[in-house]
């Protein structure tokens, strides 16, 4: 499956992710839930490489919702390329997404998920707005 990502997207980072025969379920297959991990995996890859480390005691991202399409099944042995595109600042969120192929099969979508993120003062518990140097990475 081709998968068209509309102008809005911006693409920021990609991470190659080794499938692990753990992370197959009974039908032999990757779990469902293993994609949200794939996702997870990619998104704090990406706060790395850019030198945030969220501070329990400060501010920091939230994921407030989240989303996963399966298109094709993922299977031991073999690689995942997740890419990772962000979008939509708003006072206090932006989006992510990202889409997972297999490395041996380059271009084919095997899933594509996102996910809502929110900037949160931790010791408050409350949203609070964007930092301006996290607005300007993820603006298109």
């Amino acid at each position: 499956m081709k998968l068209e990502l509309p102008d809005r997207k911006k693409w920021v980072h990609e991470l190659v992710i080794p499938i692990r025969w753990g992370d197959m379920d009974a039908m032999g297959h990757v779990n469902n839930t293993v994609y949200f991990r794939y996702l997870e995996t990619i998104r704090i890859d990406w706060f790395d490489k850019i030198g945030f480390s969220p501070d329990p005691s400060g501010e920091g991202p939230v994921i407030v919702n989240a989303f996963c399409n399966f298109y094709k099944q993922l299977e031991y042995p073999g690689d995942v390329l997740a890419k990772l595109y962000v979008s939509d600042p708003g006072r206090t969120t932006f989006e992510s997404w990202c889409t997972l192929e297999r490395t041996d099969q380059p271009g084919v979508i095997c899933s594509a998920g996102g996910a809502t993120t929110i900037w949160v003062n931790f010791p408050n518990q409350k949203a609070v707005n964007l930092p301006e140097w996290v607005r300007d990475m993820v603006t298109a």
